[in-house]
């Protein structure tokens, strides 16, 4: 077996083990590219090996899904099929372990028609409103991983030609602490590192958060039973997994009418296929009322426009600047990585684990605790070395959290 061999059946290993912690009869729902085969294949043997009772793969295709949006019918992209919908919320029944690995190019669809993109991801959205609650409040096992696309390695490294796909593996395995005399030690130790960083975020219990950086002046209210955590979580059943792979981040959920202010972002975000750069959004009794891009500025305002929760923040992550993936001075256009490498927002939805009993509550009673609802949920990447973040308690007490990009606290 060459080193690539096993590293990648490594890398499937940590997938199974630390991504979704596969269980004897569990079934798994995998989603890969057709030209992912080797890994997905990879990753299913895992998935028996640990007794998972049945390994489903939805196969997607970079070529057919421009094609489609190049020449399908305009409806197509308001509908999303019921049997879609029906097939996700089946295996979420069963409990089943849902593995996304993400490999395509972020210039996907780059000159389609923004009325489809945005059409598509409304209908998508609504299909799989109820996958996504099931998701975001960890009743099943999820994690988020990726591959080296052909085109993807080409816009993350332009100069490297043929060698492209090999350096965006090498880079994807580093990032994932592959080369670590045992990964899955590695993973252990690293979760315990976040989650110690977000106990004390807890302990603090800060009010509200104030962002200061080129560009940025945004203050962001936290609602009273607000939680801090790590990617790292456990599933309705009290089975750990690992939501994204790689993860450097402690997040927590805004309160909804919380935000004031502005953020620009710092690094480009991928979305429907599309780069939205150089972009600014602000602010007001927590409701984006302006949103301005040098690139893709059509797409971000549809964006925003999905529907009345994407008008809201739904997530707040603390990275900082000195983590690996930031050292390693890659822009991946892809939010799994650069997400890992920056302080983020995210527009939309808000996860119902980050509030106190949130796994259990019903839409309405997250709503009434303040977290934001929305059929769309997108990160996007706001720090810099140049950033500070104070937490600010009830009695008006200032605790730095940030400094210059990084921990403070």
């Amino acid at each position: 077996m060459s080193g690539y061999e096993q590293h990648l059946d490594t890398y499937a290993q940590l997938i199974v083990k630390i991504g979704v912690n596969v269980q004897p009869g569990q079934e798994v729902f995998v989603t890969g590219a057709v030209d992912q085969a080797v890994l997905v294949r990879l990753v299913a043997a895992k998935a028996y090996e640990a007794g998972a009772g049945n390994v489903h793969v939805d196969w997607t295709d970079d070529s057919l899904s421009r094609l489609k949006y190049e020449k399908a019918a305009e409806d197509v992209f308001s509908r999303f099929p019921e049997w879609e919908t029906g097939k996700r919320n089946a295996f979420v029944e069963r409990g089943a372990a849902f593995i996304s690995i993400v490999s395509s190019s972020p210039d996907l669809l780059k000159g389609i028609d923004s009325s489809r993109i945005s059409s598509f991801q409304k209908a998508s959205g609504q299909g799989l409103k109820e996958f996504r609650r099931a998701i975001q409040s960890d009743k099943v096992s999820w994690t988020v991983v990726a591959a080296a696309g052909k085109e993807w390695a080409a816009k993350v490294f332009p100069e490297a030609g043929e060698e492209a796909v090999e350096k965006l593996w090498t880079a994807i395995f580093e990032s994932v602490r592959l080369h670590a005399d045992d990964p899955v030690k590695a993973w252990e130790e690293h979760n315990a590192n976040l989650h110690s960083k977000g106990e004390t975020l807890n302990q603090n219990h800060f009010q509200k958060l104030h962002y200061t950086a080129p560009g940025t002046d945004l203050t962001i209210e936290l609602p009273e039973k607000h939680i801090w955590v790590a990617a790292g979580s456990t599933n309705v059943n009290n089975i750990p997994f690992m939501a994204n792979m790689p993860t450097e981040e402690v997040f927590t959920v805004p309160l909804k009418t919380g935000a004031n202010g502005y953020v620009s972002s710092t690094k480009p975000l991928s979305y429907g296929g599309n780069i939205i750069d150089r972009f600014k959004l602000t602010f007001e009794e927590g409701r984006i009322v302006k949103a301005e891009a040098e690139e893709g500025q059509e797409i971000l305002q549809k964006l925003v426009d999905i529907d009345e929760g994407s008008h809201y923040l739904g997530e707040v992550a603390l990275v900082p600047h000195e983590s690996p993936i930031s050292k390693s001075n890659i822009l991946f256009y892809n939010t799994l990585f650069d997400e890992n490498a920056s302080n983020h927002l995210a527009i939309g939805s808000g996860y119902a684990f980050n509030i106190e009993g949130g796994k259990t509550m019903s839409p309405e009673e997250l709503e009434a605790s303040g977290v934001n609802s929305s059929i769309t949920h997108n990160d996007f990447m706001i720090g810099s070395a140049d950033m500070d973040i104070d937490g600010i308690k009830s009695d008006g007490t200032v605790v730095p959290i940030f400094r210059k990009g990084n921990w403070a606290i």
